[in-house]
Order: structure tokens, then C-alpha cells, then sequence
């Protein structure tokens, strides 16, 4: 098994679709990039503590590819929209991508490259941690209330409601080969 760490906006999001992603098996709602060791939710959505709501995906590589696992991020959120996903504004929503080796930045470096050559676009998706600040590269799990959060709470949470299936249903059509059945 294998671990990548993406940020694309709200981690309830995020973490609903990777969920549905063959070859993951697990998913876990954090922070990352910041400076504030052991921030906690509240702290984090202020936006001062430099973190991003992000998933850290625990895949099969035999199952699915890196590549494949940025390819499905990169193309279930808006990867041009700087420091936010739709009505979530700040640099905690921020697209970004967190390689844990010299390997998964070259793939990072290359999906995005990827992305943009086939959209016609420019992402605005970060890549962090690994060369810079070591502390900015540390992970810290969210609490445990937003660890498989859209199975539970999500049901109730209108913006949940409002923003999650429509990811859920552009990953089912747009990556069809890589949903579970």
C-alpha cells in the first residue's frame, strides 16, 4: 500500500470521492502545509495557520496508479480556482498537492502538466512540502467528527447535500474505470 496527500477545497468533499475509488482503502481528513503544529478545526478555517483541509488517500498501486489518483483529484474539482472551491474562500481551500517523495513530485509535476495540456486551461494547484519548510509538510489527522464525514453528518449538512454528489456523479461519469462497484 501506498499514501498520497491531495487538497482540493473542503475535505468532506474530497474525502467522498476517494472513497469511491477502486484500489483505496482508506481516506483520512487532515491538514497540511501550515505552521501551526496540532491545529485544530477551528483554527484552521480562520485561514491563519497557513493549513489546507486535505485527504490522505492509502491505496493499492497495483490497483491504481499515482497518476491515476492525481488524474481523478485533478478532475473532480476545480483545479484553476485560486484559494478556494466554489463558495469556500481561503488559502485552507486551496488545490494543492503534497508529494511524500522526490518520485511522487515528479508525478504531481507531470498530472498537472497533464491536466492543463488537456483541458486547455492553467490549474493553479500547488506543490508543497517537500523541499521547503519541513514542518509545512506535516501531516495532523482532523477530528474524529470529520473522518468519513458524508456517510454520517453529510447526509444532513445542506452544503454537503448541495456541493459532494455533483463530485461524486463527475467522478462516476468522467472516471467511470476507476469507481467501485
Amino acid at each position: 500500500m501506498e499514501q498520497a496527500i491531495i487538497a482540493g477545497g473542503c475535505f468532506w468533499c474530497t474525502e467522498a470521492v476517494f472513497r469511491d475509488v477502486v484500489g483505496v482503502s482508506e481516506v483520512e481528513s487532515g491538514y497540511i502545509g501550515g505552521t501551526v503544529a496540532n491545529p485544530t478545526y477551528k483554527q484552521v478555517c480562520t485561514g491563519s495557520t497557513g493549513h489546507a483541509e486535505g485527504i490522505r488517500v492509502t491505496y493499492d498501486p497495483s490497483a491504481i496508479s499515482l497518476a491515476e489518483i492525481y488524474d481523478v483529484f485533478l478532475g473532480t474539482h476545480d483545479p484553476t480556482q485560486l484559494n478556494r472551491q466554489g463558495n469556500d474562500i481561503g488559502t485552507q481551500y486551496r488545490s494543492a498537492i503534497f508529494p511524500l517523495s522526490a518520485a511522487q513530485d515528479e508525478e504531481a509535476q507531470a498530472a498537472v502538466s497533464r491536466w492543463n495540456d488537456e483541458n486547455g486551461k492553467t490549474a493553479v494547484t500547488t506543490i508543497e512540502g517537500l523541499e521547503g519548510d519541513a514542518q509545512t509538510a506535516v501531516w495532523y489527522p482532523a477530528e474524529d467528527y470529520h473522518q468519513e464525514y458524508w456517510d454520517g453528518e453529510g447526509q444532513r449538512n445542506p452544503y454537503c447535500l448541495a456541493v459532494i454528489p455533483p463530485k461524486i456523479m463527475k467522478l462516476r461519469k468522467s472516471f467511470q474505470k476507476y469507481v467501485k462497484s
